[in-house]
Formats: C-alpha cells, sequence, structure tokens
C-alpha cells in the first residue's frame, strides 16, 4: 500500500487544510492527527508549542507517511525547523510559506495585514517570510484569538460575528487598510463571507489552507510521489475527545466524520 501525506494541528482547524488537500489531491491517501488533548497552541511559549510539533511529526512518521503537513500556523511559526531536523528525509512543508508567496503575489501596494493567533504574531514568522519575499512590504500583524472560538462554535456568520470580525478589523482598515489580508489561522478559512462583508470587496484574501494544498501538490508531482488513481482516504488520530473532534470538526472538513473511526493516541 502507498505511503500516506501525514497532517497535523493542535486540533480541528487543520481540517480546513485537509479539506483544500483532499481537493488537490483527489486520489491520495491522509493521515490527519489533531492534538486536542492538548490545545490551543495558540496561547503557549514557542517551546512547548515547538516540543508538541515534534512530538506529533514523530507520531506522523512512525505511520510511514512520505510527506508532512504541519497544517497549524502556531506549529508553523516556531516550530517548522525543529520539526524537519526530525524528519530525515520525509519533506515538510507548513502553512506560512506558502501564505507569504501568496500574499506577496496579490498585494498591489505591499501594505498586508495578518490577523492570527498571539503566539503566530509573537514569533513574526509571517512578516520575515513575506519581507524575504518583498523587502519593501509594509506587514501589520494582527492577533484575533477570539475569532478560533467562534469558528469553533460555529458562530462564523451573523451579528456576533460580524460584531467581533469588526471590532478587530474595523479600525484598520477605516483608517489605513492594506490592500491584501492574510487569514494566517487555520480556522479564519470558515469566517472568510463574514470577514469579506466586513474589509470590503476590494482587499484580496489570501487563504493559506489554499495555498499550502497547492504547495503539497506541486511537491509531491515534483517528486514523483502522488498517487495518480485510486480513492482518496483519511485515517483521523485525535488525542483526546473523539465526540467533540467529529462534531466540530465535520464543519470545518465540510464532510461527516463518524467519531468511532478516530484513534485515540497519547503524545
Amino acid at each position: 500500500m502507498e505511503a500516506p501525506v501525514g497532517v497535523f494541528d493542535s486540533g480541528i482547524g487543520g481540517l480546513t487544510v485537509l479539506a483544500a488537500l483532499l481537493q488537490a489531491l483527489p486520489h491520495e491517501r491522509f493521515v490527519y492527527l489533531g492534538d486536542t488533548a492538548r490545545l490551543p497552541y495558540g496561547t503557549k511559549s514557542a517551546h512547548t508549542v515547538e516540543r508538541y510539533a515534534v512530538q506529533a511529526a514523530q507520531a506522523l512518521m512512525g505511520r510511514g507517511v512520505k510527506s508532512l503537513v504541519v497544517a497549524c500556523n502556531t506549529a508553523a511559526s516556531v516550530g517548522l525547523d525543529a520539526v524537519r531536523a526530525h524528519s530525515g528525509a520525509v519533506p515538510v512543508i507548513g502553512v506560512i510559506e506558502p501564505g507569504a508567496e501568496a500574499a506577496c503575489a496579490a498585494t498591489g501596494s505591499g501594505h498586508i495585514m495578518v490577523i492570527a493567533t498571539e503566539a503566530t504574531v509573537r514569533g513574526g514568522a509571517y512578516e520575515r517570510a513575506i519581507l524575504q519575499r518583498r523587502a519593501d512590504a509594509r506587514v501589520v500583524q494582527l492577533p484575533a484569538q477570539l475569532l478560533v472560538a467562534l469558528a469553533e462554535e460555529g458562530l462564523v456568520a451573523g451579528p456576533v460575528a460580524a460584531g467581533i470580525v469588526s471590532h478587530y478589523l474595523g479600525p484598520v482598515f477605516a483608517e489605513d487598510p492594506p490592500d491584501t489580508l492574510v487569514l494566517g489561522c487555520t480556522h479564519f478559512p470558515t469566517l472568510a463571507p463574514t470577514i469579506r462583508d466586513v474589509v470590503g470587496p476590494q482587499v484580496r484574501i489570501v487563504d493559506s489552507a489554499l495555498t499550502t494544498a497547492a504547495a503539497v501538490r506541486e511537491q509531491l508531482l515534483g517528486a514523483g510521489l502522488a498517487r495518480r488513481a485510486g480513492a482518496p482516504s483519511v485515517q483521523f488520530i485525535a488525542t483526546d475527545g473523539a465526540e467533540r473532534f467529529a462534531r466540530v470538526g465535520s464543519r470545518f472538513l465540510g464532510r461527516a466524520i463518524d467519531a468511532r473511526r478516530i484513534e485515540l493516541i497519547d503524545l
């Protein structure tokens, strides 16, 4: 049996990346690990996030994956180098570099805003990645932790969602609007229509889930590792709470997840 692609996140947010991967690679086998016992990563120290990321990566490496996707902006922002150091010959792709590449391609003025978790903003990985590609860019980073809770509660539209998104983004886009907005957390694509309503039609919105899926597809095809026939499959692994993983995760993935088919492990 062909080796699967490993995907991990602190919980269920990375399922938006998995959904994009299933679209981009319709014949591929995937193993998805959500470290639900230790979420959220976004409020933890860099040292702790790095350790958790390496442990999750090692668990997937033990499943014989052919490629590893760090589908968590926080883990990718502070733990990507450590994961790569432990991955051997297995290629590792994080969500930040493809997102930064897409932001630089999208922006006209070079004024780019990134909304993310506290830890992702604190780590500054998006800003560094953008400035490496466009030295004259002006990058504004904003932690928007409440949007994570909105997404997980399914409150992605309506007055509550609109009010909180406006709380974060309204002042910035009223005073000095960037022309490009990066959704720097895998939860945030579920709020994209509400975010679009707040920032207006002229702002380019970069979804790191879609850009990461495109990067993984290119990498697998380039290395001759892509599965070119057969039905896709997904194995779900979590570290706690199979019922909640299935209930909330189904909204993020866009298809039903059977809690009985989720394997629980310790890291």
